[in-house]
């Protein structure tokens, strides 16, 4: 094996592959990054780990077609740290070569035989828009816990039906759920399947700027897999078993009132709130025509208390709520506005977008258990 590669091709291509390398393999080829060179010009390379894969194809001046592995985070950090000349790598025997300028780096390589074949992509499903998938998923990973005893909220539910996919996710105390569109390759398809979270929100990460998405999914049998690919980057996953329940009905179908709040005012106050919240606390939310008092702390901690302007629809109201949870919903809403329907001081609230002229985006909807405090309404 002996080729030539731009720096910055090279560089790019396996730092995203490097990402898929676990930071405690499982083993020791789970540690390395595969690079096969073939005639056609072309450097193809792949990571994994138990339940994630990753592969990239680039051009490249290939002089001799061969095949190597060699441990994948220090590559990155090789690849990251030559000066900004064509790369020269080579394989010989059982080292690799890397040559870039007046830098000269070997590597000991692992056996190809030991490195188990990446996973084929499945059929093609459809598209979806890049930056509006890598959007939603940021918007409803926040909602999924991060117990890995349990594997149903750890994941995100993906519903497809039609032309519409449904993202959902939930850690018990809270509940987010998001809608877009894509264009699927058959109009009558139905599925609901579960996805790790965390890999879901590295993926669309990396993807989300590469343009459209094309998804593919194998839903049956044992290699159940979903597929990502976009730019020449390819992510296939694995699925989780398990039925997720329908948590729709969760949602209040009708509300008392709600409370329109300015969304970075809102947010600013609650990280300040934070900083006197001990671990578990609440921050208090009382609203009233024209303002919310936020307040966290008492006793003879330390405490802080803020008046903001609010737009209140609805009788006056005191709720109390975890506030990372509040921070993290009203980080991922991109409206000046936030809307918090309520029913009950007790009760479930739902966060939703609010544009400039009023209108409710109901796309990503979150839903949020108040925390009971003593003397709440």
């Amino acid at each position: 094996m002996k080729i030539s590669v731009d720096h910055d091709i090279f560089t790019d291509a396996v730092t995203w592959a490097s990402r898929t390398i676990p930071n405690r393999p499982a083993n020791a080829v789970l540690a390395g990054i595969y690079m096969k060179a073939h005639e056609d010009g072309t450097l193809s390379m792949g990571a994994r780990d138990s339940d994630i894969s990753s592969h990239i194809t680039i051009e490249a001046d290939v002089a001799d077609a061969g095949e190597v592995l060699v441990n994948g985070k220090l590559l990155a950090e090789i690849s990251r740290s030559l000066p900004h000349q064509t790369i020269e790598l080579e394989k010989d025997g059982g080292k690799f070569e890397i040559s870039c300028g007046n830098s000269h780096f070997t590597l000991k390589t692992m056996a190809t035989e030991d490195y188990t074949e990446l996973p084929a992509m499945p059929p093609v499903i459809g598209t979806v828009d890049g930056a509006e998938w890598e959007k939603a998923v940021s918007q409803v990973t926040i909602a999924a816990s991060n117990d890995d005893t349990l594997p149903m909220l750890v994941s995100v539910c993906i519903e497809i039906e039609g032309d519409q996919i449904s993202l959902m996710a939930t850690d018990r105390y809270r509940l987010a759920i998001r809608d877009l569109g894509w264009a699927p390759v058959k109009s009558d398809i139905s599925t609901r399947i579960l996805v790790r979270a965390s890999r879901l929100l590295d993926v669309a990460k990396a993807l989300g700027s590469s343009g459209p998405i094309e998804i593919s999914l194998q839903d049956q049998g044992m290699g159940a897999l979903i597929g990502f690919s976009a730019g020449g980057r390819q992510n296939t996953m694995q699925l989780i078993d398990g039925e997720y329940p329908q948590v729709r009905s969760l949602f209040p179908t009708e509300v008392n009132g709600h409370v329109e709040m300015n969304r970075l005012e809102i947010l600013d106050a609650i990280k300040r709130s934070r900083l006197v919240v001990e671990k578990n606390a609440a921050v208090r939310l009382s609203f009233s025509e024209g303002e919310v008092v936020l307040e966290a702390g008492q006793g003879d901690n330390a405490q802080v208390s803020e008046i903001l302007q609010a737009t209140l629809e609805g009788e006056d109201l005191k709720m109390a709520f975890n506030p990372v949870f509040l921070q993290e919903g009203f980080s991922v809403i991109d409206t000046p506005t936030v809307r918090l329907s309520f029913t009950h001081p007790t009760k479930p609230a739902v966060v939703t977008a609010q544009d400039k002229d009023g209108n409710v985006n109901d796309d990503f909807r979150l839903l949020l258990m108040p925390i009971r405090t003593f003397g709440a309404n």
